[in-house]
């Protein structure tokens, strides 16, 4: 092993695990992948542009999303209240494709639970249940009214009319 490598990757390392919260067992596969990118850099190797970018996670999927912050499992970024709005300006990724990549069941919250349970709770104070619910009476009601008071439609018939007859152009003589 080059010195140089262990080195950078010692500190690439510990800089990732300083900022996102990793079991003993992903320290492990995130220093052994650095090692590798590190050593392909190094041998100007071909890097597997879609491979790599697809590698497994530094954690686990259902651990990204925490109490007060969402972890990217693409890029290991982390301290985000909600992923959607990083996903589109920073990968070009919809939610549902985020999802699909790392198993995510799709009624899956891209939001850190605090922050939902924050939104939940001023939706009930202000009372947006009811409200909706009264907008959609209010609404069924108006289409109910509509139909009551629109004249019925009926066929009438087409009156026949006479169609002209072009003009045949005279004969040359």
């Amino acid at each position: 092993m080059s010195s140089i490598l262990v080195e950078l990757t010692a500190n690439i390392v510990s800089s990732h695990a300083a900022s996102v919260e990793m079991s003993s067992e992903e320290l492990l596969q995130e220093i052994q992948k650095v090692y590798g990118m590190l050593k392909q850099l190094e041998g100007d190797l071909p890097i597997e542009g879609e491979a790599a970018a697809k590698a497994a996670p530094a954690m686990a999927p259902k651990k990204s999303i925490q109490k007060d912050q969402v972890v990217c499992l693409i890029c290991n970024k982390g301290g985000f209240k909600t992923l959607t709005r990083h996903l589109k300006q920073v990968h070009n990724m919809k939610p549902g494709e985020y999802r699909k990549q790392f198993g995510l069941p799709a009624g899956t919250a891209l939001a850190a639970k605090s922050y939902s349970e924050a939104r939940r709770a001023a939706a009930q104070k202000n009372n947006l249940a009811a409200n909706l619910e009264k907008a959609r009476a209010t609404r069924m009601a108006n289409l109910a009214a509509k139909k009551k008071t629109a004249p019925a439609k009926t066929k009438k018939a087409v009156a026949a009319k006479p169609v002209a007859k072009a003009a045949k152009p005279a004969k040359k003589k």
